[in-house]
């Protein structure tokens, strides 16, 4: 970051300020300088132990305006659902032949969905897939006999809120050529799609903090209360 970007930074926004989100999504696209359309992210600290089951939490949720991501999907299933995957949008569909293909260190994709009956054979594919996000799960709507829903959803803008083991999520929510109130929208449906799946084992502030930050700008705080 150059001094330059550093002064306009700190003429723009207080790093301690906690800001209504509209005021927080203003200074996001103002301060923005990449020759690139950034990603806008959120990052989420949450009031829970993911080493309780209870509390680690991991769901999906459509964004009203999508992400701005060409999301790459690969469906594992077998017979007429593999049709029904591929004019639902999927990238990629089959089952042995994609599976090989992954073990042989094949991952140029964002996202599996894959029915039930492939969960015994994906298994044995979890070191490779857990680590990169990839693991197909019932709990995030990557699991289902629904293959078209999921691909759809998928395509349309659909994140997964997972937390990490220090309590936060990471996430996008759009991009920086995103009108302001798109961003706003897709934040707010975000938020309260975590409030709803606040653990009732959950005792005070549920959502601790969040921050919102472009790819290449600094991060700047949202006053929670101010989400609706």
């Amino acid at each position: 970051m150059s001094k330059n970007n550093q002064k306009v930074f700190t003429d723009v926004y207080d790093k301690e300020t906690h800001y209504d989100l509209d005021k927080a999504v203003q200074i996001i696209k103002e301060v923005a300088s990449a020759k690139f359309d950034e990603s806008v992210d959120l990052a989420i600290s949450l009031n829970v132990d993911p080493r309780h089951a209870e509390e680690n939490i991991r769901i999906s949720t459509a964004l009203p305006n999508g992400t701005g991501k060409k999301v790459i999907v690969l469906v594992l299933a077998e017979g007429p659902k593999v049709q029904e995957a591929l004019d639902a949008g999927a990238d990629y569909c089959g089952s042995k032949e994609y599976m090989d293909k992954i073990k042989a260190g094949w991952t140029d994709i964002d996202k599996i969905v894959a029915t039930p009956d492939m969960m015994p054979k994906l298994g044995k594919l979890g070191k490779l897939l857990g680590p990169k996000g990839l693991m197909p799960n019932p709990k995030s709507g990557t699991v289902t006999i629904d293959v078209a829903k999921a691909v759809n959803d998928l395509k349309a803008g659909m994140v997964e809120l997972r937390v990490e083991k220090t309590g936060i999520i990471h996430t996008s929510c759009g991009k920086i050529s995103f009108e302001e109130s798109a961003l706003v929208e897709n934040i707010s449906k975000i938020f309260n799609s975590l409030i709803k799946a606040r653990p009732p084992s959950v005792k005070g502030q549920f959502l601790e903090k969040i921050s919102i930050s472009s790819t290449m700008g600094p991060g700047v705080i949202i006053n929670t209360n101010s989400i609706g």
